[in-house]
């Protein structure tokens, strides 16, 4: 492949919406480390994170779609060790999410989730088992095994993400919607085993959504960090702080828990008002059109199954994390997409943006060592 060749199948309108994404959020995370007063150590190891982020995406464009559909249950099945084996690893605020080796932490949920995607792209790459129900449920029992192991971490926040992602990834596959009522049914009746194996404290995240304290009531626990969310918000007014400076004097009517990471999309309408937070959203509509578009234009069932299924992957983690930020949605702490602080997150989404890139350079069957080339006449 030539140069001219390389540079017209590159998704430059791909990587542009992705890498504005992680300089607000790098704009963002300083901001957070203004708040606490310190010499911005996020930010600083985000920048790090971000370098590595980039080398893993352009990594994941080299292998060819054949190796990743021939270990697809092998990194899905190493991916469930890595959430086993993290349960054994001392809790970090009450959690175990993280496997630590010296000064590295590493959050197998984040991985798990691209894992994940993966092999259900690789299952449904063969139609015929959607002909069958056992063959429909199948997939279900391989979205309820990381479930169920993140819910035990506890993090419901990314837990609540294979849900849409498994049900977008059915009706992209073209399964019937008597089928997809029937795993419906059996998902509601799996209610009372997911609210069973929730904590008191993701119990409590989702009741107090139905009870928000109002403008002059005062709030705590759960309901303390929403309105101080909230807060951050109107404290941007129309334009944000970038613009029309600070709007309180007091740092402490700037105290939000977990600003940096779960509420980093609140810091945003803080600094660059609502004009920030749309840019924001439209850069996201930007990458998950881009990423259907792909999936739309490759021949390869596949490649075109996984191109959706990580566009699927980011919208829901985008729906839910901004929804929980309004009062919306029940607080998950879950983390905003190539924004959030985190260098887990960030490679994994890394990551999934040169899967991506690898589907739209490579468009067409790969039944061979080199990929059939289509020819316009």
């Amino acid at each position: 492949m030539d140069l001219r060749e390389w540079s017209s199948r590159f998704p430059w309108m791909l990587v542009l919406p992705a890498v504005l994404l992680v300089a607000l959020g790098l704009a963002a995370i300083a901001r957070c480390d203004e708040f606490s007063g310190t010499a911005r150590p996020y930010c600083d190891r985000q920048v790090i994170w971000s370098v590595v982020a980039c080398m893993a995406m352009f990594a994941a464009t080299l292998p060819s779609q054949r190796w990743y559909r021939r270990h697809a249950y092998l990194l899905f099945g190493l991916s469930i060790l890595m959430l086993i084996a993290v349960l054994f690893f001392p809790p970090v605020n009450g959690a175990r999410r993280w496997i630590r080796v010296g000064p590295i932490g590493l959050q197998p949920s984040e991985l798990a989730k691209l894992a994940y995607v993966i092999a259900l792209a690789r299952y449904l790459n063969d139609r015929e088992f959607l002909r069958r129900v056992p063959g429909v449920l199948l997939p279900a029992v391989l979205t309820a095994i990381p479930m169920l192991l993140i819910l035990k971490e506890p993090d419901l926040g990314t837990a609540a993400v294979f849900v849409p992602v498994f049900v977008l990834m059915l009706c992209a596959a073209g399964l019937a919607r008597r089928k997809l009522a029937v795993l419906a049914l059996v998902g509601l009746c799996m209610l009372p085993v997911l609210w069973s194996q929730m904590s008191l404290e993701q119990r409590s995240r989702v009741t107090s959504l139905f009870d928000q304290a109002g403008p002059n009531e005062v709030a705590d626990g759960e309901g303390y960090q929403l309105r101080q969310a909230k807060q951050m918000i109107a404290l941007g007014n129309v334009w944000g702080s970038f613009w029309q400076g600070d709007a309180a004097d007091d740092r402490a009517a700037y105290r939000l828990p977990a600003a940096h990471s779960d509420f980093i999309f609140c810091v945003i309408g803080e600094r660059f008002g609502l004009p920030g937070m749309a840019l924001v959203l439209l850069l996201y509509a930007c990458l998950v059109w881009q990423a259907v578009g792909i999936a739309l234009a490759t021949r390869d069932p596949f490649a075109r199954m996984l191109a959706f299924g990580l566009g699927a992957l980011l919208a829901a983690q985008v729906v839910i994390n901004t929804g929980m930020a309004v009062g919306l949605l029940p607080i998950t702490g879950l983390s905003l997409p190539l924004i959030s602080y985190g260098g887990s997150g960030l490679l994994a989404h890394a990551l999934a943006i040169g899967l991506v890139i690898n589907v739209a350079m490579r468009p067409g069957y790969e039944v061979a060592p080199e990929p059939f080339r289509f020819v316009e006449r």
